[in-house]
């Protein structure tokens, strides 16, 4: 008979999701995450490979997480423009649960010069956010509410840069008012 598992997998890749985008990739070790999710070292490799591919199904997870709450803040946006200014004020607000920064950012800057499967997933995750945000503005630009003058693609790569930008702040800058006026210059450019 099949031993069953004494752990809930979603829960497993949240404490290691956590731990990765606390301590990074390389600094991470194995050890460390049997400590922190609580589970023996075999059912770790068993369920879910090695440490490459845990971090992985992590990042899989963070993207979902993030996607979901993307979709349940812009639910109740009054215009586009408040929907494109609810995904600076998500990267500026700490969650209550989880360390402050991206860690789609942190994988890009630990990753990309050595590892291109993690960089192809930094690439479309941001090219998706980028595609959310050229979308944003298009409908702006179709209801009134923004310029037909501004180029939706090009001002949706400024506002991905832009956001990028802000996520790295966040982990140095505690000062939110200060966050908060950057976010308000980058918006200005709406008006």
């Amino acid at each position: 008979m099949a031993r069953s598992k004494e752990f809930e997998i979603d829960a497993v890749l949240l404490k290691a999701m956590r731990l990765f985008w606390e301590q990074g990739y390389e600094k991470t070790s194995m050890k460390d995450l049997v400590s922190h999710t609580g589970i023996h070292k075999g059912s770790m490799y068993d369920t879910f490979g090695d440490k490459k591919t845990l971090y992985f199904k992590t990042l899989e997870r963070y993207v979902e997480f993030s996607q979901q709450l993307t979709k349940r803040c812009m639910a109740n946006a009054r215009s586009t423009r408040e929907s494109i200014q609810l995904l600076f004020e998500i990267a500026i607000e700490k969650l209550d649960e989880f360390p402050e920064g991206c860690m789609i950012v942190n994988t890009a800057v630990e990753l990309a010069n050595h590892d291109s499967e993690a960089i192809d997933l930094v690439h479309q995750t941001w090219d998706n956010f980028e595609q959310l945000i050229c979308e944003l503005i298009q409908e702006g630009q179709q209801t009134g509410e923004f310029s037909n003058t501004l180029n939706a693609e090009e001002l949706s790569s400024y506002f991905l840069n832009a956001l990028i930008g802000l996520r790295v702040m966040v982990k140095t800058n505690p000062d939110k008012e200060k966050l908060h006026k950057i976010m308000e210059m980058n918006l200005s450019i709406l008006d």
